[in-house]
């Protein structure tokens, strides 16, 4: 097997804040066939060990060969990430112009960033040496131990593994003891890989079609190669069996799936669909399962045990050994966007890998993006809809209750309580809907006004009841309810508003004979909380659903036939020019979760702007009328979809550091802007300046062509990164969701 030649230099990309590769000599015993991209190596990083990816294998060096050092060892025996990963990362480091190494990073799982043990599974077998096969057992002396267990190793001459070996009472410290003596070796097995091809594919039948699906279907099954299509259907209108069905086809080829979708809460519940239907391995990727468990999913995946692989954001830069179609439902939510470090959005970058593996990708949504809209619209992407729900579901019937003047009962009109009473007598359900977790957004001195504000960011802390603190939910800092009025001493401290806590306590003492079921991030954090709430709630029982977004995606609740939104008037406001979007998909979203069963569904929407003309269009006119008009506007602008965007962010500890330092930035680089047609506005604050104790400034760029904006985005990321040093933290933010 061929050595490294006196002229091999390893790149080596490390998961460290530059963007930049790292050269090091091979040892001198490495096969260099092993010297693939993807491969993880360890190397001496400073005074610290790293573990890096091979980038590439270059003859020389450009800081000298005698100068560089050797890495300490090689992980893989095959690379962890195969070519088509390493070429996604390669790709998305340069779009997002991200530190490579750290992309790599976030294709592997926790235990292979910073552990040096192998991806592979591998399993120790210990065997007898000659030793210790010839050896007397009287020689042991009173070691009762070690004589059982070479008597059990001699009853078994090809070895045992490690829990066979406990199952026999054999414990670890015996095998090491009889190993320091040479009376046992030590083997390394690697079981053979067990690809997820098998005869039977169902577990149970699909549901029949209606016209409408399978207009849908077909295209997506009879397309062979790359191609994106959207599949823009109402609430309720069987986009999920549309993507059973098309996954059956792929996996009928012998390929594997990946569906992601939005929130970690879907996963159990889609994962127990897919299941049902299919007779194949199905894993689940996301951030709620243990290290073990994610390598687990991640090795499946990797050696194609896996047919399909279901999981949120973090699932897209999953290995897979033959990938054969991506699904990403409900494509407008935000959560695929990573809003810290390796700023990507899960769904463009899966739109990317299934161009690069030449795959279909679905992008399936009730509310689509206007991005994904215009691409549709334009014909970059093929447009399928389902106009009409499933089965002989009736789409719900929208009424906006006026609150102005009106006398409400804990934050709710007397229309829509006695709404909610006759449904619940009827044996049905209610959603009620408050985009605010805990008690009150708000504790405040009923004397002065007073209220208590993070100390580390630019918000108010929120008063959380169970138990009893305020907690700030953008920092993550907690605090014990005061006693008095931080200015004027008073003791009558009077939480003000409405969370989800206290709309809970409310409605119990309203409808003390129906249970009421709170989902948050609060109600939700411990394992199998969420899927204890579900499977309460599709029990049937008549019962009050309460909530954040998280009820809002995905969910089919077929006894739930009103939905209510308690105030809707927060996001018909916002700074962000996205934020009329954003509003009108939860709107819509949360609405779809009434009457999906046999009884039509109605909305209840408290405002106190009825005229909005938000709510005109898109409650007379249809979430499609209603996004036309806002791209119209959108158009005019200049702004996405008809423009691209960048944000060039920095912060600091020190207000005046990092707006000094983007004031530096903007002035040499609007002359380099100029050429290329790149306005550069600011710098601002961020919509909240100070945030865990770091004041947040942020520069926008914005081009109305996307590869001259590329270009400027180039050169300014690597003059910032010589400029910057250590001074403060900056980031680049290509094609942001949020303005904040």
């Amino acid at each position: 097997m061929a050595k490294p030649g006196p002229h091999t230099i390893i790149q080596v990309a490390l998961p460290v804040p530059l963007r930049r590769t790292f050269d090091y000599l091979p040892k001198p015993d490495t096969p260099i066939n092993l010297l693939q991209p993807g491969t993880r190596v360890k190397v001496p990083f400073g005074k610290r060990q790293l573990i890096g990816i091979i980038h590439g294998v270059i003859p020389h060096s450009n800081y000298g060969d005698d100068n560089l050092k050797t890495i300490t060892g090689l992980l893989d025996d095959e690379a962890a990430l195969g070519p088509d990963l390493v070429e996604l990362c390669r790709w998305a480091a340069n779009y997002y112009h991200h530190p490579l190494g750290d992309v790599y990073a976030h294709a592997l799982p926790t235990l292979l960033r910073n552990k040096d043990e192998s991806w592979e599974e591998v399993t120790t077998r210990w065997k007898l040496t000659q030793k210790g096969r010839l050896i007397g057992l009287d020689q042991m002396g009173r070691a009762k131990r070690q004589i059982h267990a070479l008597e059990v190793l001699r009853e078994h001459p090809e070895g045992l593994h490690q829990p066979l070996l406990k199952g026999f009472d054999v414990e670890p410290a015996t095998l090491k003891a009889l190993l320091a003596k040479g009376l046992l070796d030590q083997h390394e097995d690697r079981p053979p890989r067990q690809h997820w091809r098998q005869d039977r594919i169902l577990a149970e039948s699909p549901l029949t079609l209606n016209e409408e699906q399978r207009y849908a279907l077909q295209p997506i099954v009879d397309h062979e190669g790359f191609r994106t299509f959207l599949l823009e259907g109402v609430t309720g209108s069987g986009k999920t069996e549309v993507y059973l069905q098309a996954i059956h086809h792929c996996l009928q080829q012998g390929k594997q799936a990946m569906v992601l979708v939005p929130e970690i809460g879907l996963t159990p519940q889609t994962l127990h669909r897919f299941q049902n239907r299919f007779a194949v391995p199905v894993v689940s990727f996301h951030s709620h399962l243990t290290d073990r468990e994610r390598l687990i999913s991640w090795r499946k995946a990797r050696n194609g045990e896996a047919a399909i692989v279901l999981g949120t954001r973090s699932a897209l830069l999953c290995p897979m050994e033959n990938l054969g179609m991506i699904i990403v439902d409900e494509e407008h939510d935000l959560s695929y966007k990573q809003q810290e470090g390796f700023r990507y959005n899960a769904r463009d970058l899966a739109v990317i890998r299934a161009q690069k593996l030449g795959i279909p990708v679905v992008l399936g949504s009730a509310t689509p993006t206007l991005e994904t809209l215009q691409n549709a619209r334009s014909g970059r992407y093929e447009h399928l809809t389902l106009s009409r729900r499933a089965g002989d579901a009736m789409p719900p019937q929208f009424r906006v209750l006026d609150i102005r003047q009106k006398a409400l009962t804990h934050g709710m009109a007397p229309e829509l309580l006695a709404e909610m009473e006759s449904r619940l007598k009827a044996k049905q359900q209610v959603l009620v809907f408050i985009n605010r977790r805990g008690y009150a957004p708000v504790l405040m001195c009923h004397d002065c006004g007073w209220f208590k504000e993070c100390p580390h960011c630019d918000h108010r802390m929120t008063c959380h009841a169970n138990p009893a603190h305020l907690h700030c939910h953008h920092c993550n800092h907690q605090l014990a309810i005061p006693r008095y009025c931080g200015n004027c001493k008073s003791t009558d401290l009077r939480p003000i508003g409405m969370g989800t806590e206290r709309l809970e306590d409310n409605l119990t003492s309203l409808f003390p004979k129906f249970p009421v079921i709170r989902i948050d991030r609060d109600t939700t954090q411990r394992k199998q909380a969420m899927a204890k709430h579900l499977e309460r709630i599709h029990s049937g029982e008549p019962c009050i659903l309460v909530g954040t977004q998280m009820l809002a995606k995905g969910h089919h609740f077929p006894k739930v036939t009103l939905v209510a939104v308690c105030d809707i008037d927060a996001g018909l406001f916002a700074a962000d020019f996205r934020a009329t979007e954003h509003t009108a998909q939860l709107l819509m979203q949360v609405a779809g979760r009434a009457g999906r069963g046999v009884d039509q569904g109605m909305v209840f929407l408290q405002t106190h702007q009825p005229g909005h003309p938000l709510l005109q269009t898109l409650l007379s006119d249809g979430y499609g009328e209603f996004a036309t008009e806002l791209a119209n506007e959108r158009r005019l602008m200049g702004m996405p979809p008809f423009g691209y965007l960048a944000l060039l962010r920095a912060e600091s500890q020190d207000p005046r550091q990092a707006s000094q330092f983007l004031n530096q930035v903007e002035r040499w680089l609007q002359p380099m802007a100029q050429p290329f047609a790149v306005e550069v506005w600011g710098p601002a604050p961020a919509l909240m300046p100070k945030k865990a104790r770091r004041y947040r400034f942020q520069l926008m760029l914005r081009g109305e062509q996307r590869p001259a904006l590329q270009q400027v985005l180039k050169q300014a990321v690597k003059k910032i990164e010589q400029d910057a040093g250590n001074r403060l933290k900056w980031s680049v933010d290509v094609d942001p969701v949020t303005l904040d």
